[in-house]
């Protein structure tokens, strides 16, 4: 039997490519709602809410959810903190998959990222790029954040190693810094590469999207997965079966 989905931000770029995928992937669109249209109303006929709108409507979203006990899957990036601390009380009432990208690929590239922040030593150095299309109104995106946090667990550093870009005379480099930088421009859907620079090599894990067909059946897969587990936070990583990072 499939899936029946709210889904919120269905005008949107994910939210088109998730109505376009849903039925192959064995969900149902029992909803589409979008700036205007209240989703409290239909959350009674969903199994799982799918949020791909903006950062400023996912608090509420999830604390509807919440009142309804109905798992959600986050898709929304760029939330303040008083957005994420709203979002994060709610996981004591449901399950949610809140997750930068929801793209196989990236999640692999993540722990992967993760992995090598661990074993290789300090004298490489870590550095993020990421690239999207103009249209996209936050920077770094979640999936930089995403590497950025694999990179701090890897080493064990503190977020105040983190460095969103540079300018002005900067200084030597120091060996404990992670470099994030954003790139926009033209139609790119989604790239990533994190670079290992080392005293005489330089490793470099990429990801490109060619297509965000690719984001949208992760998400669904992630949906399938939430509905019914215990209320809490979940990586799109353990959606994936991929190794705690707790455990590496």
């Amino acid at each position: 039997m499939s899936m029946p989905i709210l889904l919120n931000g269905a005008r949107g770029r994910m939210g088109q490519a998730i109505i376009a995928v849903a039925e192959d992937e064995g969900c149902r669109i029992v909803s589409q709602c979008d700036i205007g249209s209240d989703p409290v109303k239909d959350l009674p006929d969903c199994g799982v809410v799918v949020d791909f709108s903006s950062h400023e409507s996912t608090a509420s979203l999830a604390e509807n959810c919440a009142a309804h006990g109905k798992a959600l899957v986050i898709g929304t990036t760029g939330h303040t903190e008083e957005e994420a601390m709203r979002i994060r009380a709610c996981a004591s009432k449901i399950p949610m998959v809140w997750a930068g990208n929801y793209s196989i690929g990236v999640n692999l590239l993540i722990h992967l990222t993760r992995q090598a922040a661990k074993l290789l030593p300090e004298s490489y150095h870590p550095e993020i790029v990421e690239m999207h299309h103009r249209h996209k109104i936050d920077a770094p995106s979640g999936t930089a954040e995403n590497l950025l946090e694999s990179v701090l667990e890897g080493r064990k550093w503190g977020p105040d190693t983190a460095l969103r870009s540079r300018a002005g005379l900067t200084g030597e480099r120091p060996d404990q810094q992670v470099g994030v930088h954003a790139l926009r421009g033209g139609s790119v859907v989604g790239e990533h590469t994190v670079v290992f620079a080392g005293p005489s090599e330089r490793i470099e894990l990429s990801h490109s999207a060619g297509d965000r067909s690719i984001f949208a059946r992760g998400a669904l897969t992630a949906a399938k997965w939430v509905h019914g587990k215990e209320p809490g936070i979940y990586r799109m990583g353990e959606v994936l079966g991929l190794p705690d990072p707790s455990e590496d």
